[in-house]
């Protein structure tokens, strides 16, 4: 997917409405920290459980948009 043209408020509504149909949330970070800012803001939970599935690599809101674009690919083919 193509994020250079869309702003980021219609790519995160994008990201959610595929997340839902797989009742999942994306979260988004209230405090920034220098090395959520220089890459990363989101994570995965699953609705259900309240389990954190994807973002979580070494720090919290570590998933970018971008990730968690090609992580929703991988899981719908």
């Amino acid at each position: 997917m193509n994020f250079r043209h869309d702003s980021l408020n219609s790519i995160e509504r994008r990201i959610k409405r595929r997340l839902g149909r797989h009742n999942y949330d994306l979260l988004k970070t209230q405090k920034v920290t220098p090395k959520i800012e220089q890459h990363g803001g989101y994570k995965i939970r699953d609705a259900a459980t309240g389990k954190v599935i994807f973002g979580e690599a070494g720090y919290e809101f570590s998933a970018d948009l971008e990730d968690i674009d090609s992580w929703l690919d991988t899981l719908d083919s």
